[in-house]
């Protein structure tokens, strides 16, 4: 569990707004260096095969316009493709997803250090914003750059759904919410609407288990 906790803890993570011409949007951003080199991780995040080992199966056409669709989760566009230092996708859910998009920047430490930024940029529904704040996909978001992490260390979790169960993974996920409490908080937002957010993520996240 500690070297999971150190995982996370190696994670910086900055929340923000940006103005588009669908509206006001909501960022996170997360950033951490891995002992890997930038063609290794670019391979990592683009090649279908490595992608379903560290994240979920993916299927669709993997090229600068192509179509994606991960298994059980976000679909879209590949809207730009710079191997190996930029990726950017649209994040779609469901028929009227709004304006969501994941940027992913790889910058080289050496030969074989690289620092791995990821941006969600999205326009949020106020009333789901205020209830989560930026945890409800930053913890979502840990947990990938977790995987990721053991993925170019060469190691896995071998069954993710049952792990998640785990008092192991509600710990980490516990920790994972009040982290981006810190980091809502130091974005400027007030404390009651900061406790709340992490209040409402980790519920979502790490619900009370039913008695026995």
């Amino acid at each position: 569990m500690s070297n999971f906790i150190d995982d996370i803890n190696e994670v910086h993570r900055k929340v923000g707004t940006r103005e588009l011409p669908e509206g006001e949007a909501r960022t996170v951003l997360l950033r951490r260096t891995y002992d890997a080199a930038a063609e290794d991780v670019w391979d990592a995040c683009t090649d279908p095969e490595r992608i379903g080992r560290w994240f979920l199966p993916v299927t669709g056409e993997l090229k600068l316009g192509g179509h994606y669709q991960l298994q059980g989760n976000a679909g879209g566009e590949i809207l730009r493709c710079e191997p190996p230092k930029l990726l950017r996708v649209s994040w779609l859910f469901g028929e009227n997803p709004g304006f969501s998009e994941v940027e992913v920047r790889l910058t080289p430490e050496g030969d074989d250090r690289t620092v791995f930024e990821l941006e969600h940029v999205a326009v949020v529904p106020a009333e789901f914003w205020d209830r989560f704040g930026p945890g409800a996909t930053g913890v979502g978001w840990d947990l990938a750059l977790l995987g990721l992490g053991l993925h170019l260390r060469g190691n896995m979790i071998d069954d993710p759904s049952a792990w998640e169960q785990s008092d192991e993974a509600r710990a980490l996920m516990t920790h994972s919410s009040a982290a981006w409490g810190e980091a809502y908080l130091a974005s400027g937002a007030p404390e009651g609407v900061v406790e709340a957010a992490v209040a409402g993520t980790t519920a979502f996240y790490v619900p009370e288990k039913p008695e026995s």
